[in-house]
């Protein structure tokens, strides 16, 4: 290495220090799962029909080792597969097949995600198929008859066993324009965030990246959000502005989320990037100075003292630095949640996040686990379409619960356990990533 690049590199570790982003892997969200991925397509792919490329248009791609190990069993060891509905799952499962036939990028900065190759004729089977989503036997008997269960092992070949937890698209009152109880905006993604790829230069920083501006010549961190909030003249484009701050900031946090207009439409308020400021928990602050216990520092508490304490709410809410900005989308199935990862619209109790490191993003996975607060089995085949900065381990996961209070409320309270399979073409072998 030259002393220009140690320079340089010494320059931009320093950035990476000042910023102590979270978003120093591979997610698109600054907390929890990466709903609405800035990796994500912007196109929506649900409304596109499955086509399958001929087997020579896939090229082949380096493989991309997995930490994680995998061995194989038959359909009759995954604890509730027969009782698993299979409620949307034949939807769920051709978009999925739309999002892995699409080319692999080969970047070390994206995710580990599943082979075209791998499933190019199992999704051409799908695609000729005239099976109906509501027969759910044929649904069954396609997924028995194409895909090889393998149970998700650890890095020493143990069973894997992890905390499975949840998330949600929140629904929030809001407007286009500012006024009366409208005054909390949200954010598009202003026009001079920089985000810079460490690998694309240094490859022994794939998957790092930072967000910065530039001031002269140099590269900073970009505003926190009490800069943002206290500068009239730096602050980006408001898409809505939101009646209540408290569930304005809990929808930056979930990463996506619904904003319900005056007239009755709503919108889509899709991940779409963040200051690279790190992230600090409210409820903490809130602990800290006295106000309430940690323990009690719920949604519903805190908006019970943001209402007590109407001049402390913006001093509360700039405790946490970093700042999510969006983009709208039009909402045309209200069925389909928001774009994770994977670049494909979530479907609730179908999607998850997992890290990519052990389980390829568009991989079928069913997953064993138990309600929120509960022992009674939670056990379903979903799709590996999302990640998250939290999301870290063989078998961890993040449910995904659906739009609003109730799913919220589920998502909230889950911290399970759970074990998992991958669900693999049966002429691939094994599960790989590219």
């Amino acid at each position: 290495m030259t002393v220009f690049r140690l320079t340089v590199l010494a320059s931009v570790l320093a950035l990476v220090s000042a910023c102590s982003t979270v978003d120093l892997d591979q997610t698109g969200s600054a907390v929890g799962s990466s709903s609405s991925s800035s990796t994500a397509a912007t196109d929506d792919v649900a409304l596109r029909a499955l086509q399958v490329p001929a087997l020579s248009a896939l090229p082949e791609t380096p493989v991309r080792p997995l930490t994680g190990r995998f061995v194989a069993v038959n359909w009759s060891i995954l604890p509730g597969w027969q009782q698993d509905n299979l409620e949307h799952v034949w939807k769920a499962f051709i978009n999925n097949c739309k999002g892995l036939m699409r080319p692999v990028s080969g970047s070390l900065t994206m995710p580990a995600r599943a082979a075209p190759r791998a499933w190019q004729g199992v999704c051409s089977a799908a695609a000729n198929s005239n099976i109906s989503g509501q027969d759910t036997a044929a649904v069954r008997q396609f997924l028995q008859q194409h895909l090889q269960p393998w149970r998700v092992l650890d890095a020493n070949g143990a069973v894997a066993s992890n905390t499975v937890t949840g998330y949600y698209e929140p629904l929030i009152q809001a407007s286009t324009t500012r006024g009366g109880t409208y005054q909390w905006p949200l954010y598009a993604t202003p026009d001079d965030l920089l985000t810079i790829d460490l690998g694309a230069v240094y490859p022994e920083l794939a998957g790092k990246r930072v967000r910065g501006k530039v001031e002269g010549k140099r590269v900073v961190p970009y505003d926190t959000r009490a800069e943002i909030a206290a500068n009239s003249h730096r602050q980006p484009q408001a898409l809505v502005w939101a009646a209540d701050p408290v569930e304005a900031f809990f929808l930056q946090i979930q990463g996506s989320g619904r904003a319900v207009l005056p007239d009755g439409s709503a919108v889509r308020l899709a991940y779409d990037d963040h200051n690279g400021r790190p992230y600090a928990s409210i409820g903490q602050w809130l602990a800290k100075q006295g106000e309430m216990p940690l323990a009690q520092t719920s949604m519903q508490n805190i908006k019970a003292w943001a209402k007590r304490n109407p001049n402390r709410i913006q001093e509360m809410l700039n405790a946490n630095s970093a700042m999510v900005f969006f983009r709208q989308e039009t909402i045309t199935d209200p069925l389909l949640g928001p774009k994770g990862a994977y670049g494909i619209p979530l479907i609730a109790e179908r999607a998850v996040a997992i890290d990519p490191t052990f389980v390829p993003l568009g991989s079928p996975v069913f997953l064993s686990t138990s309600y929120p607060g509960s022992q009674k089995p939670l056990q379903r085949l979903v799709f590996a379409q999302d990640t998250g900065a939290a999301i870290k381990g063989a078998a961890r996961t993040d449910f995904y619960w659906g739009t609003g209070d109730e799913a919220g409320a589920q998502a909230g309270r889950m911290k399970q356990r759970g074990e998992m399979w991958v669900l693999w073409p049966k002429s691939a072998g094994a599960p790989s990533a590219r």
